[in-house]
C-alpha cells in the first residue's frame, strides 16, 4: 500500500510557474514509476508525465512537452512536477500516481492516487 500526498499547488497568472510535490510513503518507494495526471471541470482525467524508478526515462503530454519537467528524490519518495510558462489551459485539479508496472511505451496508470492539488492559472 502507497500514501500518496501532493502539495504546491495554487493561483498563479499565465505565463507563471508553480511547483508541485508529492510524497510518497512507500519504504520501496524506489520500484515505482510515478507520475501525474489531471482533471479539469467537466473533463476527464487526462496523464501528464511519467517517469521510471531512477529518473532516466521521463514522458509527457503533448500538451506540456517543453513547458512541465517531472523529476524524483528517491532519498526522499518524492516526485515533482516543475510547470513552466503557465497557461489558462492548464487550470485542473493535478493528481499523483504510483504503479508497480515498469516504465513502458503503453500508456501509464497508476495502482495507486493521491487526493490532488489544485492548480489555477488566471489569464
Amino acid at each position: 500500500q502507497v500514501q500518496l500526498v501532493e502539495s504546491g499547488g495554487g493561483l498563479v497568472q499565465a505565463g507563471g510557474s508553480l511547483r508541485l510535490s508529492c510524497a510518497a510513503s512507500a519504504r520501496t518507494f524506489i520500484r515505482y514509476t510515478m507520475g501525474w495526471f489531471r482533471q479539469a471541470p467537466g473533463k476527464e482525467r487526462e496523464f501528464v508525465a511519467v517517469i521510471n524508478w531512477s529518473g532516466g526515462r521521463t514522458d509527457y503530454a503533448n500538451s506540456v512537452k517543453g513547458r512541465f519537467t517531472i523529476s524524483r528524490d528517491n532519498a526522499k519518495n518524492s516526485v515533482y512536477l516543475q510547470m513552466n510558462s503557465l497557461k489558462p489551459e492548464d487550470t485542473a485539479v493535478y493528481y499523483c500516481a504510483a504503479s508497480t508496472r515498469a516504465f513502458s511505451n503503453d500508456a501509464f496508470t497508476g495502482d495507486y492516487w493521491g487526493q490532488g492539488t489544485q492548480v489555477t492559472v488566471s489569464s
